[in-house]
């Protein structure tokens, strides 16, 4: 094998190994092995959609544009700010997040049943009231269901158009469907189970939603100042101009973002599909070494 090759092998693994440690943090490598080598029944079977939209580096992109869009409730918002430490501790949040969906996901359903359990008894204490005097409760149902549209709704959009194999209509909904099932086990009341209906809820929040103050500071810290190194500002600001894009259009007035649609089709998509091919690139499992298949170089 020749140097140029093994070089991209190593660029390859480097920002592989960069890109998973800030996802699934510095326990990642046993939390995967646990999640997929230990054998058991899981909740939802290899073929299953959750498994293809969640495995896809498009989610990336529909990541942050679901925390965009949560923080247009303003419950929601309030037990963020309050709760959640994602300004001190942003890719803390992020793992814990990565991990929970990892395991309930693909993890065995006693281990997705244990994650359940956890995030349940975290919700449970998180409760106050916003400055207006208004009561929240992570626990509370109406809230959840929101949390969980808002994320399926982003994950699903972000796949169909930056995934690698986009579903179908009817396995669209069936991604609608397995989500349902998590969302079930986390206290969610009637949850949607298909497209339509998962548009019919979205609907039906819209009278609820507004952004406070917190949210669009909440949404500046996130967009414009992550705590990212230098190297990795340039494709961070192609996820996140990629998420708002995607944002609906009342999302994005309500948190004061701009949207410029002489640049976002031409250079904002093609951007979020340049950054998302070479992330799955980067995150797919390493090849064999060449000492082990080819011989000596």
């Amino acid at each position: 094998m020749n140097v140029s090759t093994r070089r991209g092998y190593g660029l390859r693994e480097r920002l592989g190994s960069g890109l998973f440690t800030h996802v699934a943090g510095p326990a990642g490598p046993d939390t995967r092995a646990r999640i997929h080598d230990t054998p058991g029944p899981r909740w939802f079977g290899p073929d299953q959609p959750i498994r293809r939209v969640h495995g896809d580096a498009s989610m990336f992109i529909g990541g942050l544009r679901a925390l965009l869009l949560q923080s247009v409730h303003p419950l929601a918002m309030a037990a963020v700010e309050a709760h959640s430490g994602y300004r001190g501790d942003p890719w803390g949040r992020l793992q814990r997040t990565s991990t929970f969906l990892a395991m309930t996901t693909y993890g065995t359903a006693e281990d997705a049943q244990r994650a359940v359990d956890h995030v349940r008894a975290v919700h449970d204490r998180v409760k106050g009231t916003t400055a207006t005097g208004e009561s929240y409760h992570a626990a509370d149902p109406h809230l959840l269901a929101w949390v969980h549209i808002a994320e399926v709704d982003s994950f699903l959009r972000a796949h169909q158009r930056y995934g690698a194999r986009p579903l179908d209509t009817a396995r669209c909904d069936a991604y609608v469907a397995d989500m349902s099932r998590i969302a079930a086990a986390l206290g969610v009341i009637d949850p949607p189970r298909t497209q339509a209906e998962l548009a019919d809820q979205l609907a039906a929040y819209r009278p609820e939603l507004r952004a406070t103050q917190e949210a669009r500071e909440a949404a500046r810290f996130i967009l414009l100042h992550p705590p990212l190194p230098r190297i990795a500002r340039a494709p961070y600001a192609v996820l996140a101009a990629n998420s708002v894009s995607m944002l609906p259009p009342w999302a994005r007035r309500l948190l004061a973002l701009p949207r410029l649609p002489g640049v976002e089709g031409p250079c904002v998509r093609p951007a979020g599909h340049a950054l998302t091919r070479t992330i799955r690139w980067a995150m797919r499992p390493a090849p064999p070494h060449p000492e082990q298949t080819d011989g000596p170089p």
